[in-house]
Formats: structure tokens, C-alpha cells, sequence
């Protein structure tokens, strides 16, 4: 019998993970991106001799595959994708071939926004007692740890894109941290197929299985009673009373799952704002269902760092804080930024723009932004939302040169915040690429 043949779309570092598993489980592999190969990558794929172009897609060598695992970057709407369709041939995303070949036990966490600081919080408790991987969107690619540690256990940070093309994957526990519209662009600009998109994180899921939400977001809870789900439902919410499930009352959480109850204080998180005791509460519901220890939990949420590019206190100069949130690539999370400022703020915000509406962040504007500083190609839109409110709004295309006028502005007391709202890559590789020229800016000055 022939070898199955495995084709990946996108060189990076899902594909070359799913590519080095794929070869070790005796599929023939070959690996096509239309852009440039990173060199590291390309050197992995060289030196275990498996098959790959780069700069171009040759249609002949893929539309003869029988399985085709496709970057999550890459949308359904190319030509390319649509034809493998067509043909018939299986399309998947790595989380959906990379979990055949493990029996761990698996989170799953999505949402559009508190994910990565969930992930990495959940991942932060459960290491203190259990042998587990962190993967999914961030780290070492699932397939490749899978192939090199199999874990008995994994925490995986999912989007919405990974989870279109899931077929069977089903995380034992799914956490939703929250929906707020977000990639519109690829959902059809309609809000209800990117909410069933995250939803798939439940969709094969039975009653033995656990799904933590936020009870306080009213798109999740309406879409709940709408479209009932198999798993056991574990809610959290900042204002209701919750029987199964985590709440907040007397600035303790307390989570409850089968009459057993731990209660944490909030007093003596490292995280600030509501959003975090949020991600604190799935974080630990997560943990408490795997009956890690109460101390253990309390520890954790004492000594996590929190993420980089996520409220990130760079440094003070002249009495005035920088702080990188590069990681708010939408509407929603810089709402959580301003929410959370406690002096008069320089805002350094803009980029690709995803369809976003303002207006929520309008009274934040008003009351803490001193200066708006717009940082990106087309900044039309955001003039045309803030340019009132504001007494400065300038237009830069070049970090080094924002910070600076960020720089000038400032006085003592002040903060300059990058929360930019947008996707990064009018200006920037990857919003990481943005807040790391962020910081190396506000260190030159």
C-alpha cells in the first residue's frame, strides 16, 4: 500500500511541527508556502529531509494529497483552498491532526480576548503538580511536542481559525473566555459565524466533558440557551451568585464543583482589573477540576508574571510610565487597557483595522487621554472617531518617532500606553514584533 499523503500549507511553526510529526507517523510529507520559509524552519525540514517550496504553491503537488493541514492564517476564501475542497480532500488545522496521536488529557482555551494570559496562567498552576505542555498559539507547535514529549497533559491556547477546521477534536476541559467581535473580516463580517466558530471548542464534547465560561458575557450566555451544548456546564461571573462554577463575592473567588468548594482571595493577585480576576477564576476552575491543591492554586495566582506585550510595565522616566500592550489587537482589549489607567494617558493606538467601532472607548477617551498618537498606514478612521475628543492627535508611521512625540508630550504622573486596538501588519511582522520595537524604543530615549 502507498504512503497517505500529508500536504501542509504555511512553513511556520505549526506546519513544520505538524510536517515532523507527520513524517514520524509514515505519511509522505510535503510543505508549500507562498511566502518565505523562515531559515530556521527551513534548516528542520532540510535536516529531516522532508519535501517543501517556498515563495509558491504547485497545485500539482498538492491537489494529490489525501490530507491537507493548513496554516490557521491562511482563509477558505483563497482559490487554492477552495479547489482542495472541491477535490474532496480533507482540510485540518494542527490541533485536529496532532491529537490523533496522543491520549493526553487536554484544555482547550478560546475566546476573543484573555486567552494567551489564561492559557499561560492555567499552564502556570497545573505545572506545579503535573507534567503538562503549553501549545496551541503560543510556544512549541502541539504536533511537535507531541512528537518529542508527550505530556500527559496539554494546555492549548486556540483561535477561532484553528477551530473552523477541527473535525473530532475535543478538549476534555473548554474554556470561553469571552466573545466580542472580532475578525469579522473573515467571518463574512457576521458576528453569529465567528461565535459558532469559537463554539466548536465544545461541539464534540459529552456530558463526562467540562466547558468554563464567562456568565457575565451576554453574547455567550443568549447563545447557550440557543444552541445547547452536551458538556457540563462550569460558569464564572463577577456579579451572580454561581451554584457549579466560579464567583466573586467579598473580593474572594469562590468555586464550587460538586460541593467542593475552595475560596481564593483576589486581594493578593499580581494581575490587575476585572478582566484578570476573570482569567484567574477559569484559571483556577481549570486547576481545581484536575484536584491540584488549594495552596498550590493560591501560590501560582501570587507569583505569575503575566505576559509579555499584555500590560506590560516597561519603565518609568521622568515620572512617567510606558507600558506595552501591543498584544490588544482589538477594540475590546484596549478597552480593558484604558479601563484599567489610573493617570492622564498618551495613547499610541492604530493599524490594520478589523472593522472595528470605536464608540465603546469613547468615555475612557474623554475622561483619561490627554494625546492620541496614531501609528499606523490609514489612520482616517481613528481621526475621524477621536479627533474631537482629544486637544492632540498626530500620525506617525514609525515606532521610534511615536515614542519620541509620546516622550515630548508626557509629564510627570503621566502614562504612555501602546494598546492599539488593530492587527499589526501594515507596519510590523507580528504584534509582538510591535511591542518589542516599542520597548527597545522607550529604552533609547
Amino acid at each position: 500500500m502507498s504512503k497517505q499523503r500529508l500536504v501542509i500549507l504555511g512553513g511556520g511553526e505549526s506546519g513544520v511541527g505538524t510536517a515532523l510529526l507527520g513524517k514520524a507517523k509514515g505519511y509522505e510529507v510535503f510543505v508549500s508556502d507562498k511566502g518565505k520559509i523562515k531559515d530556521k524552519y527551513k534548516e528542520v525540514l532540510i535536516h529531516n529531509e522532508i519535501d517543501w517550496e517556498d515563495e509558491n504553491h504547485s497545485e500539482e503537488k498538492i491537489l494529490n494529497a489525501n490530507i491537507v493541514m493548513k496554516s490557521p492564517g491562511i482563509p477558505d476564501k483563497v482559490p487554492l483552498v477552495k479547489q482542495i475542497r472541491e477535490s474532496g480532500i480533507l482540510v485540518v488545522s494542527e490541533i485536529e491532526f496532532a491529537v490523533n496521536y496522543t491520549s493526553a488529557t487536554i484544555v482547550g482555551i478560546t475566546g476573543s480576548n484573555g486567552k494567551t494570559t489564561t492559557a499561560t496562567l492555567t499552564h502556570h498552576i497545573l505545572k506545579q503538580e503535573l507534567a503538562v505542555g503549553l501549545a496551541g498559539n503560543i510556544g512549541d507547535s502541539f504536533a511537535k511536542q507531541i512528537l518529542e514529549k508527550d505530556y500527559p497533559n496539554y494546555v492549548l491556547e486556540i483561535s477561532s481559525f484553528q477551530l473552523d477546521d477541527i473535525v473530532k477534536f475535543k478538549p476534555h476541559i473548554a474554556v470561553i473566555t469571552n466573545i466580542t467581535p472580532d475578525h469579522l473580516d473573515r467571518y463574512d463580517y457576521k458576528l453569529e459565524n465567528y461565535i459558532a466558530s469559537k463554539f466548536r471548542i465544545a461541539e464534540n464534547q459529552t456530558k463526562d466533558d467540562y466547558l468554563i465560561y464567562d456568565a457575565d458575557d451576554d453574547i455567550l450566555t443568549k447563545w447557550l440557551q440557543e444552541h445547547p451544548v452536551q458538556s457540563t456546564l462550569l460558569p464564572f461571573s463577577l456579579v451572580k451568585t454561581i451554584e457549579n462554577g466560579a464567583y466573586l463575592k467579598d473580593k474572594n473567588i469562590i468555586i464550587t464543583i460538586d460541593n467542593n468548594q475552595i475560596i481564593m482571595p483576589t486581594t493578593s493577585l499580581t494581575l490587575e482589573g476585572n478582566h484578570n480576576i476573570k482569567n484567574a477564576m477559569a484559571a483556577s476552575t481549570v486547576a481545581h477540576l484536575l484536584k491540584i491543591r488549594k495552596q498550590t492554586i493560591r501560590e501560582s495566582l501570587e507569583n505569575f508574571q503575566g505576559v509579555e506585550h499584555r500590560l506590560e510595565q516597561v519603565l518609568k522616566i521622568n515620572k512617567v510610565q510606558y507600558i506595552n500592550d501591543s498584544k490588544a489587537t482589538n477594540v475590546n482589549a484596549t478597552y480593558y487597557a484604558l479601563e484599567s489607567m489610573d493617570a492622564p494617558t498618551v495613547w499610541i493606538v492604530g493599524g490594520v483595522d478589523k472593522g472595528n467601532n470605536y464608540e465603546e472607548l469613547y468615555s475612557f477617551v474623554n475622561e483619561k487621554v490627554k494625546a492620541i498618537i496614531c501609528l499606523g498606514v490609514d489612520n482616517e478612521k481613528l481621526l475621524k472617531a477621536f479627533g474631537n475628543m482629544v486637544d492632540t492627535i498626530i500620525e506617525t508611521k514609525h515606532m521610534s518617532e511615536a515614542v519620541k512625540i509620546a516622550y515630548k508630550i508626557a509629564e510627570a504622573g503621566d502614562n504612555v500606553l501602546l494598546s492599539p486596538a488593530c492587527a499589526s501588519f501594515d507596519l510590523f511582522e507580528n504584534y509582538e514584533d510591535r511591542g518589542r520595537q516599542f520597548k527597545e524604543a522607550v529604552r533609547n530615549l
